[in-house]
């Protein structure tokens, strides 16, 4: 199966180069049928010099591709690329590599081979081994996560890493379901609409190793942000039940 791996980046010009060409290098090595794959890098408002490393990679490497979304949005750089794939295969990563890159073949091997619709991973499984988070992060992942199972009436276990890879046949289907958020949310609604769904979803523990960066993610506005969010993705399903012919 072809698969496109979308990496949404905003001012990453310290680490793009370096992080593309070591995804690049994985790949080659695993996947060397070259037509199979693609690195798709989605620019979403970068004013660095992310745009410009951005295409001497795509002018490097064939498989890499650049993509220049119009405004700031993980969502919407993803809703994006997905929209342009012929992939039989579409999900994403973080440039930071967080997720071991070993994982990646796990993730193929459940879709292209046992037949899931959406692999998503997660750091909270106990055969997960998580490395370099803080306490108060730690914290903070557990109790999202804990909200979206009260409110959302959900049972995966991590809503919120950055590594997930779903057949693309499915994708239109729960972008009308639901998963629309043109922000980081967007990666929980894939989840939460596949799930309600009934899709068949497979649970990745992985081994993953925090971003020392990360530290300027705002923990309090960014919560309040996702809980307005789970607010506006329970009324979308409500209204669609109440819209159904009795």
């Amino acid at each position: 199966m072809t698969f496109d791996v979308t990496i949404p980046v905003l001012n990453e010009e310290a680490t793009l180069a370096q992080n593309v060409r070591i995804l690049h290098a994985f790949l080659k090595t695993h996947f060397q049928e070259h037509s199979q794959w693609r690195i798709v890098i989605a620019d979403n408002g970068s004013t660095d010099k992310t745009p410009e490393i951005g295409r001497q990679l795509m002018a490097e490497f064939p498989e890499v591709a650049f993509l220049k979304v119009p405004k700031k949005g993980v969502g919407l750089a993803l809703k994006t690329s997905w929209g342009q794939s012929q992939a039989d295969i579409v999900g994403y990563m973080d440039l930071d590599l967080a997720t071991d890159l070993s994982h990646f073949l796990e993730a193929y091997e459940a879709i292209a081979h046992k037949n899931y619709d959406i692999v998503y991973a997660t750091r909270l499984h106990r055969r997960s081994k998580v490395i370099g988070r803080t306490l108060k992060r730690e914290i903070a992942s557990r109790v999202f996560n804990l909200l979206l199972k009260i409110y959302l009436g959900i049972r995966f276990s991590d809503g919120m890493c950055g590594f997930k890879f779903l057949k693309r046949s499915v994708y239109e289907g729960l972008r009308q379901g639901g998963a629309q958020n043109d922000g980081w949310f967007f990666s929980t609604e894939l989840l939460v609409v596949s799930e309600w769904k009934g899709l068949k979803i497979f649970e990745l523990p992985v081994t993953w190793t925090d971003d020392t960066s990360s530290s300027r993610v705002q923990v309090i506005p960014l919560a309040k942000k996702y809980i307005a969010d789970m607010r506006a993705l329970r009324r979308k399903k409500f209204a669609k039940s109440d819209s159904l012919p009795s």
